[in-house]
């Protein structure tokens, strides 16, 4: 999905950056469009990164922080599915630290930036809906108990939850959690089982949308953004998740990974 949005808005005359691990698929994205338009090109940027790594999500953000004077629309879209814990070589957890730890330092990070645009948005492609009290504030890496259900539970609810920061700090902010709404033929990233790679591929095959379609409401959602918090599931509008302190847990879960990242 992610080659699909740069596509389009290198087609629309944007300066698009890619942060991603691979620049042979980079390379490959930008032979589709540099056809039928030679600028695209020099309006293309890759950043090579693992996002699961918070020194390279730290390393991104001052990169972009000293080559771009402000962001229109961020695009929090990286993924890496995995069934079980796994420690990277910093010792986080790396599902957390792919799903949300480089999402908070990237909205965090380039807030100043954001804030330069006259009408910015942020989409993370965090499925919306978790329940409100699916965060272990006192285990967030989840040394104890770890399941894939917890996890991105967890994950999903920590997004929603940097929505509340991020437009508390700026009123102007579009931020959107957005998930699609049936599967999409696309590649598989992630270290699970042979039966969900298999799954997904013969599901994906047929009744998958393609690429360009799927993320069609993320195009629109950008062209047109709306300032405040709000969700969806392709082009359907989903209600928030509303738990008793959800500013008190915003700030907590801030106060949490800045303590985890110290």
């Amino acid at each position: 999905m992610g080659a699909a949005l740069a596509r389009h808005f290198l087609g629309a005359g944007d300066r698009v950056v890619v942060i991603g691990r691979s620049r042979a698929k980079f390379d490959a994205l930008l032979a589709t469009v540099t056809g039928d338009d030679r600028s695209a090109a020099s309006r293309a940027e890759f950043v090579a990164a693992d996002l699961s790594l918070v020194a390279d999500s730290r390393r991104v953000v001052e990169h972009v922080q000293a080559n771009h004077e402000r962001i229109d629309a961020l695009v929090l879209a990286a993924s890496f599915i995995r069934q079980r814990r796994h420690t990277t070589a910093e010792g986080h957890e790396a599902s957390w630290a792919l799903f949300f730890i480089s999402k908070y330092l990237f909205v965090t990070g380039l807030a100043a930036l954001l804030r330069a645009a006259e009408r910015p948005v942020v989409v993370n492609t965090a499925v919306p809906g978790a329940r409100a009290d699916a965060i272990d504030f006192d285990d967030l890496e989840m040394g104890e108990g770890f399941t894939f259900a917890r996890s991105n539970a967890q994950q999903r609810r920590a997004n929603e939850l940097l929505g509340i920061l991020a437009t508390n700090d700026n009123l102007n902010l579009a931020y959107v959690t957005w998930g699609p709404a049936r599967l999409v033929r696309s590649s598989f990233a992630g270290e699970v089982g042979k039966g969900m790679k298999v799954a997904a591929a013969v599901l994906g095959t047929l009744w998958g949308q393609r690429p360009d379609a799927a993320v069609r409401p993320i195009i629109d959602i950008i062209d047109a953004p709306a300032p405040g918090r709000a969700a969806y599931r392709g082009v359907k509008k989903r209600t928030l998740t509303v738990g008793d302190h959800d500013d008190e847990d915003a700030a907590r879960l801030a106060a949490a990974v800045g303590h985890e990242l110290s």
